[in-house]
């Protein structure tokens, strides 16, 4: 693999701001992709309509059926496909677990650069409460996390983290400093 290549790999708890640093990525014409897609796309190709509900049995599914790192076995090949591609930059949305993490270092090394987004559990819970797609009163939010950290061991990837950006203030404020770490790796966008 080229010297220049990397995994921008976003990991954090619901709410932190993931979305928000990856889509700016995104608008800088950066290619990405997305755990998420993953189960997405197994929903459709099941026939089931595309709800929580449905992507959390699929996504269980997959990782029973798998192990826990099922997602990232999948979306590593999109990666690659980027990089075939001569793309220099990848950026992942939505690392979840410890095995998913494990296997990104054991493929792609450094190359694969963890960022952790970090915010205080008050702030990610009402940012939560008040997202229009996808809001969570307090006890579904402490659920999640719950089931996030025991279930799937993310604490693991955000514990180890390469670079962390604290996302306690503005989504200005965010975007701010991940134009320094951008800086500070280097990459140019």
């Amino acid at each position: 693999m080229s010297e220049n290549k990397k995994a921008l790999v976003f990991v954090g708890m619901a709410g932190a701001g993931k979305t928000v640093c990856v889509d700016y990525l995104k608008s800088k014409g950066l290619p990405s992709v997305y755990f998420g897609g993953i189960v997405l796309q197994e929903v459709l190709d099941r026939g089931l309509d595309w709800n929580e509900y449905n992507e959390k049995i699929v996504r269980e599914d997959l990782r029973k059926k798998d192990g826990n790192g099922a997602l990232a076995i999948r979306i590593i090949k999109q990666i690659e496909d980027f990089f075939e591609k001569n793309k220099e930059i990848v950026v992942v949305d939505g690392l979840y677990s410890w095995t998913e993490y494990n296997i990104f270092k054991e493929i792609f090394g450094d190359k694969a650069i963890i960022i952790a987004v970090v915010a205080p559990r008050s702030i990610r819970h009402k940012r939560l409460s008040t997202r229009s797609v996808r809001s969570y009163n307090e006890e579904d939010a402490s659920l999640r996390d719950y089931n996030e950290i025991v279930g799937l061991e993310k604490g693991g990837p955000i514990a180890n983290a390469d670079y962390y950006l604290a996302n306690d203030m503005s989504k200005e404020s965010l975007i701010n400093d991940l134009k320094r770490l951008l800086e500070r790796l280097k990459i140019k966008i």
